[in-house]
């Protein structure tokens, strides 16, 4: 009745990919700008051991408007980060996070008349 299994793993390789504090912080900043403009509704955060991505909807029930993605693999090659749109082109890669997300702020940009 105590007998306990241990969950196959298989050794380092099981790690999973995750966003650390700052980098959700930076992520749900924007999914909260974008709800408030109205354009995004839902999100969904898978993580694995490959990524770690996070995909913004505007409606549930259909495919993720953009996917943000976290592959430390690529981290030495392409840049770590990189964003998808709904057809699977990635419109921005690179190493900082900041900037792949530049092409979604600025969709929040408002042009102001005297």
């Amino acid at each position: 009745m105590s007998n306990v299994t241990p969950f196959p793993s298989h050794g380092a390789r099981a790690a999973q990919i995750g966003f650390d504090r700052l980098e959700l912080q930076r992520i749900l900043d924007l999914y909260g700008r974008m709800v408030s403009a109205g354009h995004w509704r839902d999100y969904a955060i898978d993580l694995g051991r490959d990524a770690a991505i996070f995909a913004a909807f505007r409606r549930s029930a259909e495919r993720p408007e953009y996917r943000i993605e976290k592959r430390p693999a690529l981290r030495h090659r392409q840049g770590m980060w990189a964003l998808i749109n709904e057809a699977g082109h990635i419109l921005k890669r690179g190493t900082e996070l900041q900037g792949v997300l530049a092409p979604v702020e600025r969709r929040l940009l408002k042009v102001v008349r005297d």
